[in-house]
């Protein structure tokens, strides 16, 4: 059974034992996927009101949107795990002679650069949740500003928590090229997510006073 099948309770428990995986990739692509649904219930609400009947198109396909980014989300919280896998993997190959060294050598390299790829995903994927997000906040019905606010504080966390995940990945890999691209990708997301992040709730904060 894949993690996107589990109840939240059997998630819960499974990300509290002391095992590897699930860990705080899994739980960022999941905070990914709890954003993008509470963005799509936001724009939803407010296609579905009278009062926003002239924006209703647009709320509509911010939701198909959502949908989509929600699926993709919770698809990377079993990428996240597969790709930590086979990490462990790397690292279980034998090492007797130099010809094993070596090929264990460039297993483990490669598994660590394979691991940073889900994270990544999942700060990109929140970064287009925050936008989305922004819109509903600023568009939506004021009725669920805070649901709009709390899926941008959950997209600005998914998006931080993958940081994190390709970060420690980055540190085991001796690809400097690799690694510059990588902490300059990050960079950008961090920026750009804290901007919208602040934006986000500079909106719902006016509508709620």
């Amino acid at each position: 059974m894949g993690f996107q099948e589990m109840s939240l309770a059997k998630f819960a428990d499974v990300l509290a034992a002391g095992t590897p995986t699930p860990g705080g990739g899994c739980a960022s692509a999941l905070a990914g996927a709890l954003a993008a649904g509470l963005t799509g219930m936001v724009a939803r609400t407010t296609a579905g009101s009278k009062k926003f009947a002239d924006r209703a198109g647009r709320m509509n396909e911010i939701a198909s949107e959502a949908d989509r980014l929600r699926g993709e989300f919770l698809a990377l919280v079993d990428e996240d795990a597969r790709a930590f896998e086979l990490v462990m993997a790397a690292f279980r190959m034998p090492k007797e002679t130099p010809e094993d060294q070596a090929a264990r050598s460039g297993a483990i390299q490669q598994a660590y650069q394979a691991a940073s790829g889900p994270p990544g995903e999942v700060c990109d994927r929140s970064l287009r949740v925050l936008e989305l997000a922004l819109e509903v906040a600023e568009q939506g019905t004021p009725s669920a500003a805070s649901d709009a606010g709390v899926g941008a504080l959950l997209a600005a966390t998914a998006l931080e928590g993958g940081a994190l995940n390709v970060q420690i990945n980055l540190g085991s890999i001796k690809d400097t090229l690799f690694r510059g691209a990588q902490e300059e990708r990050l960079h950008a997301y961090r920026s750009q997510g804290q901007a919208l992040r602040d934006k986000v709730l500079a909106v719902v904060q006016a509508k709620l006073a």
